[in-house]
């Protein structure tokens, strides 16, 4: 079972590419993922001997990622050296070899900065339809608490469908935040029509925030949803900072649709400044289930049910479990694990019905035991 495949591991072999390639390690390891290094060089050097030199010493240090890679024991694909604008070949070779994520820093910046995103990564957010993750300069990928922020778009129910399963996966906090924008303008006769105007916006926020919730999985998950007031960039921003939120999941369009080169205006602010590593999704899932279709061997079939039950893709469990019945309709933990389930989609007949199977073939086979000892005691 794959949820997240493959990883172009976007290096630029700065001092902060070693924290890079070892957050990409990690997050392979906690997915069963294969890397895929990149790098990229300049396609305008005319100096033949100069040229050389470049390629030589960039796929030294490919070599040398990929080694490390192979040394953790994590799967590892051909390192890819490409030509010409970093961010452009990044996103085309994304799409080439069909990543589900873009990994890469966040650019060296200098204490102090306002702007902490380097122009590089800024522009393969921009250009890319897939996923991309940034990994912040020198923060190692200890992910405790994730931040969702949402508006109710189609695109923040993506960012949040990824956020639940990778809160999962890490085994981490999931603080899911829904900004309501406070009405300020001039034209109101007074200030207790602004203030009844405002009182009333957040009550349909809330509202609308539960109603969205309805539509996710959020069992057995460590939770908790925020409704703040104000700007929605500097509230996201606030949270991260008061949380000490390790990672941030967004979409990168708003839900005004106002866009630029494709990145929403509050991403736009949110992703420039915040301190933590950040994953942004447009139009593709980080996260995208494969299942192996053809296994037989019922051990495996049960634990893959085990694991998409603890990932919450209940549905694909279900199917799991059932494959493991049409092997052997006695596997009493295949009974155990549709119960459990069932248990987690409140439909509790069908978990009592198949907790009530689970015994019925423990007791049977309980009691053959018994008859077993029975007629070698009576030597027959």
């Amino acid at each position: 079972m794959k949820l997240l495949e493959k990883i172009l591991l976007a290096q630029d072999f700065s001092k902060s590419s070693q924290n890079l390639v070892h957050s990409a390690i990690e997050l392979a390891k906690i997915f069963e993922s294969k890397i895929v290094p990149i790098h990229v060089l300049p396609d305008d050097i005319i100096n033949k001997k100069v040229k050389a030199l470049l390629n030589e010493t960039a796929m030294t240090k490919l070599e040398e990622t990929a080694q490390r890679i192979e040394n953790e024991g994590v799967d590892l694909d051909n390192p890819l050296l490409a030509f010409g604008s970093p961010h452009e070949a990044i996103v085309r070779a994304a799409v080439d070899i069909n990543a589900n994520v873009i990994l890469t820093g966040s650019g060296e910046s200098k204490k102090g900065d306002t702007f902490q995103l380097g122009t590089t990564t800024e522009r393969i957010i921009q250009k890319s339809e897939k996923p991309v993750f940034v990994i912040k300069e020198g923060i190692l990928l200890n992910v405790r608490h994730i931040l969702c922020p949402v508006d109710f778009s189609e695109s923040s129910k993506r960012a949040l469908k990824n956020a639940i399963t990778m809160a999962r996966r890490f085994k981490s906090e999931l603080t899911i935040l829904a900004v309501c924008e406070l009405q300020g303008s001039i034209w109101f006769t007074s200030e207790k029509d602004k203030e009844q105007e405002n009182e009333l916006r957040y009550t349909l926020h809330q509202e609308e925030f539960d109603s969205f919730l309805n539509g996710f999985d959020l069992t057995n998950l460590n939770w908790t949803k925020e409704t703040p007031k104000g700007n929605p960039a500097k509230e996201i921003l606030s949270a991260i900072s008061k949380k000490m939120i390790d990672l941030l999941i967004m979409g990168t369009a708003g839900r005004t649709g106002l866009n630029r080169m494709i990145m929403g205006s509050v991403t736009e602010k949110v992703v420039r400044e915040v301190p933590c590593s950040f994953l942004t999704l447009k139009s593709e899932d980080v996260i995208s289930l494969q299942l192996e279709t053809h296994i037989k061997d019922i051990e495996k079939l049960h634990s893959t049910g085990l694991q998409l039950m603890e990932d919450g893709f209940h549905e694909e469990a279900i199917g799991q479990f059932k494959a493991c019945l049409s092997i052997n309709d006695m596997h009493v933990p295949a009974y155990k694990g549709l119960a459990k389930v069932y248990e987690k989609l409140d439909r509790p007949e069908k978990a009592r019905m198949y907790r009530r199977n689970a015994k019925e073939i423990m007791d049977k086979i309980w009691y053959q035991k018994i008859e077993e000892e029975v007629r070698k005691l009576r030597g027959s």
